[in-house]
């Protein structure tokens, strides 16, 4: 009996419980864990109308595979009850307590990985508690020095070598190091996660027309591509700085097992574009596997029934992949 994944419902207020109910109702293949407030998922699933049984779990118990309509909750409290859509700053430290918790399962060998359901970073920050993402959170809590944002659809990966900074911060977050230790943590987690043997990287440049050749910026000459030139010589397989708008076309991706963008808004436009609804966020460079959807919390649409549960089953699909590929998580079982 392999371990579990864990499934945090994210902001209470919003679709990630809604999402958790809704897949309960067909046959997981894998085993899972939803990290949640176990009243707050049976009231969203009397409110969509869905009938749920749910079986109580925490660390060091078994949890095979259930038929449709059941689930396994490690019962978080809620600080404060849930109205779908309004946000309540008081259940802040709740949604951090089930990413606690989860990651600390998962480090301590109770759990095969994470799927995070979407939270709202705004209300956790009006709650006095400083919070920039999933990403950010779990590299702290796993005490790593890196770690690399990746979406993934059918046919395509993006990996960002920045995330969450404004755009004039960018340009001078784009250093060496920084390159060096996003590319060699994306060389190293395609071959250990995703079982690519050589993975080939195309890298974006960071100005249009990848800089050309300085008249439109001189990242590319000074910071970029010297930088790729010495981890070519390391062995990892790369291209130079391409400009963006033509990289993302079938010519270039055809060849392509991962592309770096420099920045948030350069690459995931295009893989949304391409794959939204079925794409997956993957946190790389962790101890453990997390991934999540790639969607927020969709606030108008809590409690309606409306809500596409694509992303999450995917996440939990490319979870499953990651963790179980590992060989101290092929075939294990929980601790007695």
């Amino acid at each position: 009996m392999r371990l579990p994944l864990l499934l945090t419902a994210g902001e209470p207020a919003g679709i990630g419980p809604d999402l958790c109910v809704q897949i309960m109702q067909q046959a997981m293949s894998l085993p899972c864990v939803i990290v949640a407030d176990r009243e707050l998922l049976r009231q969203r699933a009397t409110r969509l109308g869905l009938a749920i049984n749910l079986h109580d779990w925490q660390p060091g118990q078994r949890a095979g595979l259930l038929p449709a309509g059941e689930a396994y909750v490690w019962h978080v409290h809620l600080h404060e009850p849930v109205e779908c859509g309004v946000l309540n700053a008081a259940n802040s430290a709740y949604v951090l307590t089930t990413l606690d918790l989860a990651a600390n399962a998962c480090l301590s060998g109770s759990a095969a990985g994470m799927v995070t359901a979407p939270v709202q970073k705004s209300i956790i920050n009006e709650a006095g508690i400083h919070f920039s993402g999933h990403t950010e959170f779990l590299q702290e809590l796993c005490g790593v020095p890196k770690v690399v944002m990746m979406l993934a659809c059918p046919g395509l990966r993006v990996a960002l070598a920045t995330t969450h900074l404004p755009l004039r911060a960018v340009a001078d977050a784009i250093t060496p190091d920084t390159l060096r230790q996003v590319i060699r943590i994306l060389d190293h987690d395609l071959k250990h996660h995703f079982g690519i043997a050589s993975p080939n990287i195309l890298v974006c440049g960071l100005n249009p027309h990848a800089g050309e050749g300085g008249h439109l910026g001189d990242e590319e000459i000074r910071v970029i591509n010297p930088t790729l030139k010495e981890l070519r010589a390391e062995g990892i397989r790369l291209s130079e700085a391409l400009p963006a708008d033509t990289l993302f076309t079938p010519k270039y991706l055809a060849t392509a097992d991962a592309v770096l963008a420099m920045y948030h808004d350069q690459g995931l436009p295009v893989l949304k574009a391409r794959g939204f609804g079925e794409a997956v966020n993957v946190t790389l460079g962790l101890p453990i596997v997390r991934t999540s959807v790639d969607h927020g919390t969709a606030l108008s649409l809590a409690g309606t029934g409306r809500a596409e549960s694509g992303s999450l089953l995917a996440a939990l699909r490319m979870a499953g992949e990651m963790a179980y590929r590992r060989p101290d998580q092929a075939g294990t079982t929980p601790p007695p």
